[in-house]
């Protein structure tokens, strides 16, 4: 199975595009989370994520923008309720059986209290290997990782949406997993709104 990965698209739907281009043909596309940007909350982008029946979690955007602090951005003129019904009925985290093996998706840590931002170089990262899962994928560093931990591989695709990861020349990128194989392609390309 071909998994198309992407997170930290923060209301760039035409990055999102762009990944979703990249990517090829995919099984499933799953969104680790932060789709939207702070307080502004983006129709495009959530559209782009439901018409594909991509699998999405939500980041600590989402929560802040669905959160008490979120009131006056939900009341802007202009979101489509909807769109905005559906992103606050996704959970934080999911876990998959894909062929006998485990997918966890979380956008910042497999452990509680999540939040925490665990960089390729961060000795923390060692705790993705106590995970009960195959696979461990996780956004929110815009830093893209792909690395066994014991016997987790753990995958960030970076963002799809805001580049901020030096190691790719602040490229945006997303991933694709084959989970037969294990084999995972990191994708990077320009962000189309600076041309």
């Amino acid at each position: 199975m071909k998994l198309g990965i992407v997170s930290d698209i923060h209301s760039n739907a035409a990055g999102l595009q762009l990944a979703f281009d990249a990517m090829g043909d995919v099984d499933e596309v799953l969104c680790l989370g932060d789709c939207i940007y702070e307080y502004q909350f983006s129709n495009s982008v959530v559209a782009l994520l439901k018409e594909r029946r991509a699998l999405v979690i939500q980041g600590n955007h989402e929560e802040v923008f669905f959160s008490p602090a979120g009131a006056r951005a939900r009341e802007r003129a202009g979101l489509d309720a909807s769109l905005m019904a559906y992103l606050a009925g996704q959970p934080h985290r999911r876990i998959l059986q894909l062929g006998g093996k485990t997918l966890m998706m979380v956008h910042s840590t497999p452990w509680e209290p999540r939040g925490e931002y665990v960089f390729p170089h961060s000795a923390r990262l060692a705790r993705f290997a106590e995970a009960d899962a195959d696979f461990v994928l996780y956004g929110h560093t815009h830093a893209q990782l792909v690395r066994r931990m014991g016997h987790v591989l753990v995958i960030n695709p970076g963002s799809a949406g805001d580049a901020r990861d030096p190691s790719n020349g602040r490229l945006l990128s997303c991933a694709v997993l084959d989970t037969t194989t294990d084999e995972v392609q990191v994708i990077d390309y320009p962000d189309p709104r600076f041309g």
